[in-house]
């Protein structure tokens, strides 16, 4: 459940506000309430991977939930919107400036973008993390600047990058290959926590990686 959340609130949370067109205060109400429930009961019990993935069934329950939800209640209860989860909700708000959302078919491609990014975030700093704890700093600072800090067509030599980090370039290559190994690792191992059945991990899996039967 905190992997979800962690991945989840800031997709739903500019959905209140996108498609719901609810105030930044309502927003961060509705979004902390929203997954204060899921934690206390079973809130997606109903969940069936057959069906639908899971964050369009979350989609589905949020779309329930805001419908039927009393805005003053919901107030009361926490509190007069006080914070109970930890979440940025200023940075996710300043990521909404000029977005601008007509159709269903668009606000769709919204909440799988924002999930996607969110994914991604989360498994960069877990490897930032497992680079730094083991001592391999440098690696991550390879996969930063060469997967990163730069797009596809204008990305810098192998040797550019050594000559940065003052490395021989066959480390940087080996350290590269090790960063976008643990990278893999990392964002399958999320995946596994967020899908409830193999097929649903394959297809996402696949979705974000681009890779089939991934071991």
């Amino acid at each position: 459940m905190g992997t979800l959340i962690q991945v989840y609130w800031r997709p739903v949370y500019g959905y209140l506000r996108l498609r719901w067109h609810r105030e930044k205060e309502d927003a961060e109400d509705l979004t902390q309430e929203f997954f204060l429930r899921a934690l206390e009961g079973n809130f997606f019990e109903k969940y069936d991977p057959a069906l639908a993935r899971f964050r369009t069934f979350l989609r589905t329950c949020v779309d329930g939930f805001t419908a039927n939800m009393d805005r003053a209640a919901g107030r009361m209860k926490r509190g007069g919107g006080s914070l109970v989860l930890s979440l940025d909700f200023d940075l996710a708000e300043s990521e909404l400036t000029d977005v601008s959302l007509q159709g269903e078919a668009a606000m769709d491609r919204y909440f799988h973008d924002e999930w996607v990014k969110s994914v991604l975030t989360l498994a960069v700093s877990a490897l930032k993390d497992h680079c730094e704890d083991r001592g391999k700093a440098t690696a991550f600072d390879v996969f930063s600047r060469y997967d990163m800090d730069s797009v596809e067509g204008d990305r810098p030599t192998y040797q550019a990058v050594a000559d940065q980090l003052h490395q021989p370039v066959t480390q940087v290559t080996n350290l590269l290959a090790y960063a976008r190994k643990e990278f893999r690792r990392i964002v399958l191992e999320m995946l596994r926590e967020l899908t409830s059945s193999e097929e649903e991990f394959q297809s996402e899996a696949h979705a974000l990686l681009g890779v089939r039967d991934p071991r």
